[in-house]
């Protein structure tokens, strides 16, 4: 038994959610997102979306979690929106942005010139006193996430000073120093 393949997803005020052959598309005030499935049977019932499986299969089971959760991203989404910050930690380290042109200076010998993809919008905040932050917001839990990812692993945070890109109240493990 799924425990959260089963829930029913409520779909909120101005979110359409329309099932084609083995297309899910949702759209909602801040945009539009695709996702295919296989094996699921899915139904739009009273204002909610339900998600069924075939039979007991290890396979059905997995993807009937798997895509509950992933419309449920989806509609929420398109109706919010997500949003990720990330913290940089370390003397020195800055963030700055020109459109999607994400500039890091993370401590090494030139900056780090990211290229955001459209679908992410990049805000950076520097305020004296404080570490940079850089904040990215998307329909799509998955993009932002990968993007999120990917600037985190230019400089993951170290486990003795702290130092590197962290999200924002992500607690990094500390370690004692050599004992002399």
């Amino acid at each position: 038994m799924s425990r959260i393949g089963n829930n029913p997803i409520s779909i909120p005020e101005g979110v359409t959610v329309n099932i084609e052959e083995n297309v899910v598309t949702v759209t909602g005030k801040l945009g539009e997102l695709k996702q295919e499935f296989s094996d699921i049977t899915i139904k739009i019932e009273d204002n909610s979306v339900l998600l069924s499986r075939p039979s007991e299969h290890k396979d059905h089971k997995a993807k009937h979690g798997l895509y509950r959760a992933l419309i449920n991203n989806m509609v929420s989404g398109v109706s919010t929106g997500w949003t990720k910050e990330l913290e940089l930690v370390g003397v020195g380290y800055r963030a700055s942005n020109q459109g999607q042109k994400l500039d890091l200076a993370l401590g090494f010998s030139h900056n780090i010139v990211l290229e955001v993809v459209p679908e992410v919008k990049v805000e950076t905040i520097s305020e004296k006193g404080k570490n940079p932050i850089v904040k990215l917001t998307s329909i799509d839990k998955q993009l932002i996430g990968q993007v999120a990812a990917k600037i985190r692993g230019f400089r993951t945070p170290e486990p003795y000073k702290g130092k590197g890109v962290r999200f924002v109240g992500e607690q990094v493990r500390r370690k004692a120093g050599k004992s002399a």
